[in-house]
């Protein structure tokens, strides 16, 4: 089954064109079931010409025959309506795939977004190794800070030995006094006790100053290390967020999954209801093929009458003239042979009465010349 992608995507394109073959489908079906209405009519009114009244009867069954083929042809408008609806359906169950789509693409989102989570905890690596660096740094300092310590020690050694020598060169030049030659000679060796004394303070002096610079160094370092610890707690709060945020994003690319699935089953059960209601089109167009073939039987049954009734009207015509003069074939030349007289037996037995009555007598006065009976009166 192939997944709906939105507008443009697999589905679409065959989706709008068979709910464009079922609307032209319905509005065929609408017109023939107007065709059919119309030949009803026009045959109702064929039957309503008839004269006779067994031609009027027929007329009127023609027209029971026309009622029904209108019913026919209301069903066949319903059916084709049914069949719109059924387009509409189909056209919402597109929608209804777009929709689908269009969750599919945020889920990616929120998977791009996981993806990002994953770099996040890339980075909270990062900062633990930051953090271990750190640690080393700190551990380094405090070697620094002891080797200053020990340079410390070494220069308060070199100033003690100093001082010793100081005190020697006091004892040699009380020595000296006892003795002049062993002075000179004691002078000139305190006089380079007293410069390596010399160069001793000032090495001692340097020591100390390097031994604090050292120990400067060592605070600062120290320093870096508590920030870059502090920094690498922070770092690791920070990742210790990310991956909870991480942990957060995968549960909802679970559930952003499971919507999908969810929309993809149910435009499943869109495609099946399409199909559904494509079989319901199609059964709706043979059944308006079917009122269209009664519709037709209708009409033809119709004309039949008609065409009955008109026979009939012309035989009883006919069977009424049988086979009079033309003179005397219709009833206005009946009317005009008997003068146009309604109450002719009438006036024919009055003016019978004024010629003789029962106690009349024939005579030359009231008869007149003429032949009765082959004779001559």
């Amino acid at each position: 089954m192939p997944l709906y992608r939105g507008a443009g995507g697999a589905g679409d394109a065959s989706t709008d064109a068979y709910a464009s073959y079922v609307a032209e489908q319905a509005q065929l079906a609408t017109l023939k079931a107007t065709e059919a209405n119309a030949s009803a009519i026009a045959a109702a009114a064929s039957a309503s010409s008839a004269a006779a009244d067994e031609a009027l009867t027929n007329a009127d069954a023609a027209s029971t025959a026309a009622n029904v083929v209108t019913t026919n042809a209301d069903a066949a408008s319903t059916a084709a309506d049914v069949i719109t609806t059924a387009a509409n359906v189909v056209l919402t169950a597109a929608d209804a795939a777009s929709t689908a789509n269009d969750v599919i693409s945020t889920s990616a989102d929120v998977v791009t977004t996981a993806a990002n989570a994953s770099s996040a905890t890339a980075s909270a690596a990062s900062a633990t190794a930051s953090a271990s660096a750190a640690s080393t740094s700190e551990t380094n300092a405090s070697v620094s800070a002891s080797a200053a310590s020990t340079s410390e020690t070494n220069a308060s050694t070199s100033e003690t030995n100093a001082a010793s020598s100081a005190a020697t060169a006091t004892t040699q030049a009380t020595n000296a006094t006892s003795s002049a030659a062993a002075a000179l000679i004691s002078e000139n060796n305190a006089s380079a006790s007293a410069a390596s004394a010399s160069t001793s303070e000032t090495n001692a002096f340097l020591s100390s100053t390097a031994a604090a610079t050292s120990e400067t160094n060592a605070s600062n370092s120290a320093s870096s290390a508590a920030t870059s610890e502090t920094n690498a707690a922070t770092s690791a709060s920070s990742a210790s967020t990310s991956a909870t945020a991480a942990a957060t994003s995968e549960t909802n690319a679970a559930l952003s999954e499971t919507n999908a699935a969810t929309s993809e089953t149910n435009a499943a059960t869109s495609e099946t209801n399409a199909a559904a209601s494509a079989v319901n089109a199609l059964s709706s167009e043979t059944n308006a093929a079917a009122s269209e073939t009664a519709a037709a039987t209708s009409a033809s049954a119709a004309a039949t009458s008609a065409a009955n009734a008109a026979s009939e009207v012309s035989t009883a015509i006919a069977d009424l003239v049988d086979s009079a003069p033309a003179t005397l074939d219709t009833l206005n030349e009946l009317a005009a042979a008997l003068g146009d007289d309604a109450n002719f037996s009438t006036t024919v037995t009055n003016s019978l009465a004024t010629k003789l009555t029962d106690s009349s007598t024939l005579n030359a006065d009231n008869m007149t010349t003429g032949t009765l009976n082959g004779g001559t009166y």
